[in-house]
């Protein structure tokens, strides 16, 4: 059972657990994902309140997986950070085109300031360019709320709908009263391949439909959207949206606010008659992360201040940082205290993996999960990190234009659920155009999603609720990717093993793949847990199905 009472008739959960009490009320058929904080609760908390959640290899495959389910008329939801919508913008981009039957919320946490991300980025720049309708929540009972209009959105309009959260709101925690189940959508197949099959012929008209209703959209926002106007001053106004809201009516008690909820398509009108009332007098526009709202209003010719760029358009907003901007203070923000960095776990086997590196002197081409940390000091062993599964194109790229000398001493080091999630391609390219001196992969096996929290993935033999499920050999996908060598080694209990298959490794101008395999230190009790009950279940079903088979004279 998840952390709360979802009996309760009032509770005071976070915004992440609130989005999965909703959407256990709207009888959400299928939700599907990719860990990544500061989303990855959401589908954990689902499946404990017994809806079905999958973890999906990456979250394009998760994407597809729950469009597909839309357009079997159930409800669906697929959920990322935001820089995995950069994965899976491809199926969003084209499935605003085709609609969907039932009803889709894509789920997607933006991360201001950083905390977890390689880079800063906005989704609403996404729901725009997709032409997707999106919602912004401001704390755990708008999550809850939104979570239900956007999905009756998506399921009135025939189109997916993206709930944008912040790290704030996901986390954050508030008072929530939740409200009447809604009776579930009854799965069928329609045949509509004009509607469903994107050649040019069908997706040129469905691009003018989707517009046409964008604007049906508009106009449903400006007249019932969850938007609200607070009346204080007849002086100074100031227009917000989520987290951002809560910062300015502490900062600005006496402002009288426009807080949108619906932040695409924009209430245009509504935004108009507000501005209206402001004319001549103070309007500003206070947001985080991009100044995306500004950017719009102003562009629709309505005169605002907004914030300073580049000062405020960097981190997470707060109380402090958005009475700065209504002062006009642009001095730079105050230097925060130096705290200590992250640092590997102490009996964490990377640490293992990198000293070898390090004292081989290896050109590293890294990736992201727990090991990106060995690119700090003290060991400072990783040379360059972009996104989820480039460590093997990068090293591929390096290989091909290096001198010799220097390219024979490049290594891919990518982790166990970084390589289910888009490295696979890699070992492919590797072997399509197979640098003159080869190669050497060091996948780094810790038998689980270790940084967003020990998720589960394709290759740890167990399903997002630990169930048993099929296991992923990447020994065999690399010989059938066309490596010449393949190994599994423990770096941890053997390291001058390790230590002698990447240097024989290197030597040789060949494809080469080491699994370097040792669990997780902080996972591992949990992992031998999952494993005995797993087949201890195993063992049952089997005894089960067999029983049965004899039963039936089918054995």
């Amino acid at each position: 059972m998840p952390a709360f009472d979802p009996n309760a008739k009032k509770m005071l959960i976070s915004g992440n657990e609130a989005i999965s009490l909703s959407m256990r009320h709207c009888n959400v058929q299928l939700a599907a994902g990719y860990p990544g904080t500061p989303s990855t609760e959401i589908l954990e908390d689902y499946s404990e309140l017994g809806g079905y959640a999958q973890w999906a290899p990456n979250e394009k495959v998760a994407a597809e997986v729950a469009l597909g389910a839309a357009f079997g008329h159930a409800r669906s939801v697929v959920t990322m950070k935001m820089v995995g919508l950069n994965v899976a913008s491809d199926v969003l981009y084209t499935a605003t085109y085709t609609g969907v039957d039932g009803g889709m919320v894509w789920i997607v946490a933006d991360d201001p300031g950083q905390g977890s991300s390689q880079n800063e980025q906005d989704t609403r720049n996404h729901a725009k360019a997709s032409v997707c309708p999106m919602f912004e929540p401001s704390n755990s009972q708008e999550a809850y709320d939104f979570f239900r209009i956007a999905m009756q959105t998506s399921e009135k309009f025939k189109i997916p709908v993206i709930l944008r959260m912040t790290t704030r709101v996901d986390h954050s925690k508030s008072i929530v009263v939740p409200k009447e189940e809604l009776p579930a959508m009854v799965p069928n197949f329609e045949r509509n391949i004009a509607q469903h099959v994107m050649v040019p012929g069908f997706s040129k008209p469905a691009g003018r439909r989707l517009r046409a209703k964008m604007d049906e959209m508009e106009a449903w926002n400006v007249a019932e959207g969850p938007n609200k106007v607070e009346m204080r001053s007849a002086d100074f106004g100031i227009i917000v949206s989520g987290i951002s809201y809560h910062h300015v009516r502490e900062a600005a008690p006496e402002a009288s606010i426009l807080k949108l909820g619906m932040t695409y398509p924009l209430p245009m009108q509504l935004i108009k008659d507000f501005a209206k009332k402001f004319e001549g007098k103070r309007l500003m526009v206070i947001e985080e992360n991009d100044p995306w709202l500004a950017e719009n209003i102003k562009a629709a010719g309505i005169q605002c201040e907004s914030k300073f760029d580049p000062i405020f358009r960097f981190g997470e907003l707060d109380v402090n940082r958005v009475r700065r901007i209504i002062a006009g203070d642009k001095n730079p923000d105050p230097v925060p205290v130096k705290g200590k960095p992250p640092m590997l776990c102490p009996g964490c086997p990377h640490r293992s993996s990198f000293a070898v590196l390090k004292e081989l002197d290896c050109i590293v081409s890294g990736d992201i999960g727990c090991y990106t940390l060995a690119a700090l000091p003290p060991i400072s062993a990783m040379d360059y990190m972009i996104d989820m599964g480039a460590a093997i194109g990068m090293g591929i790229g390096l290989r091909n234009v290096l001198p010799r000398e220097q390219a024979k001493r490049v290594v891919s080091v990518i982790g166990d659920s970084t390589f289910v999630h888009s490295g696979i391609t890699g070992l492919v390219e590797a072997g399509y155009n197979r640098p003159e001196t080869g190669h050497v992969v060091v996948i780094l096996d810790n038998s689980i999603t270790a940084m967003t929290g020990q998720q589960e993935h394709p290759g740890t033999g167990r399903h997002l609720d630990h169930s048993p499920a099929y296991k992923i050999d990447y020994k065999e996908v690399a010989k059938v990717a066309g490596f010449d060598n393949v190994y599994e080694v423990n770096q941890v209990k053997e390291p001058e093993e390790f230590k002698r298959l990447v240097k024989e490794s290197l030597e040789k101008d060949e494809l080469t793949l080491i699994v370097a395999k040792s669990p997780c230190i902080l996972a591992l009790k949990s992992i031998l847990a999952w494993d005995k009950a797993n087949k201890e279940k195993a063992e049952k079903a089997l005894a089960e199905a067999e029983a049965a088979a004899k039963k039936n004279n089918n054995f």
